[in-house]
């Protein structure tokens, strides 16, 4: 269901349409991305996987900035699920120009000996492939070759990839890993095609995922190492990939940032 704003079209900025898919947008960092793009002037399709009412809430926040806004539930570790979605926001808001890559899971933590091959497959298909399937899916719609007129796409990785997560989420470091390697020859290959690709690598946040993982103090525990001091916010994030995707930034293609007050 699409929820639309009644601001009137004069009212908005005189901008060019500019529609942002946000994958795992209903909570910590999708969220705070969706709601900054709303006030930047993006209409933005808020995917969730299971929580219709966060991601809901999400969507009333956007059409308060005065921007169209709609939430498509998708698993996208599901080729079939990312098509759906795709299609979706297609005749809800209209092709999209920019994609924030965020759905992801972060593991209870384990060392080695705990990983099995159901935990393995499930990370590499929630962290990596949905990668892939979702960037394809906005290439078909963003690329000069196929018709579009470019666009940008922001990957979510994380400091994990640089740190290796030992006895505790090699997995997940390693699937963020991946996403590095992706965001550089993706950028690489898309540049040609108008559309600028880049990543993000956050730190040590203060989201909710931490308690899903079974350490909800990490955040406290760990702040301490932090050469800032402090763990960081899904606002901090958002704002550097809302940056990511902003004109502004129009030089920069095949960059990794990190968001990590110096860790």
């Amino acid at each position: 269901m699409i929820l639309k704003a009644t601001m009137n079209c004069s009212e908005r900025e005189p901008t060019m349409d500019k529609r942002l898919m946000v994958t795992g947008g209903s909570r910590g960092i999708g969220a705070a991305c969706a709601r900054l793009a709303g006030q930047a002037g993006y209409d933005v399709c808020v995917n969730y996987r299971a929580d219709k009412a966060a991601a809901e809430a999400v969507v009333a926040d956007i059409i308060a900035a005065g921007r169209r806004a709609v939430a498509v539930r998708a698993d996208v570790s599901k080729e079939a699920e990312v098509v759906r979605l795709f299609e979706t926001m297609d005749e809800q808001l209209g092709p999209l120009t920019a994609l924030i890559n965020n759905a992801g899971i972060f593991p209870k933590f384990g060392a080695i000996e705990s990983m099995d091959s159901a935990r393995l497959e499930t990370m590499w298909a929630t962290n990596i492939s949905s990668v892939f399937f979702c960037a394809r899916e906005a290439v078909k719609r963003m690329s000069t070759r196929h018709g579009g007129s470019g666009g940008v796409i922001v990957n979510m990785s994380s400091a994990a990839s640089r740190m290796g997560g030992p006895g505790q989420f090699l997995d997940y470091a390693a699937s963020k890993g991946a996403v590095d390697a992706f965001n550089h020859g993706l950028a690489l290959e898309l540049a040609p095609q108008g559309i600028r690709v880049n990543a993000l690598r956050p730190g040590l946040i203060d989201t909710e995922i931490h308690a899903s993982s079974g350490f909800p103090d990490r955040v406290r525990e760990l702040a301490h190492m932090v050469p800032m001091g402090r763990p960081g916010s899904a606002d901090e994030v958002a704002e550097t990939a809302v940056w990511l995707l902003s004109d502004k930034a129009s030089y920069v293609t095949d960059s990794i940032i990190d968001v990590a007050g110096g860790r």
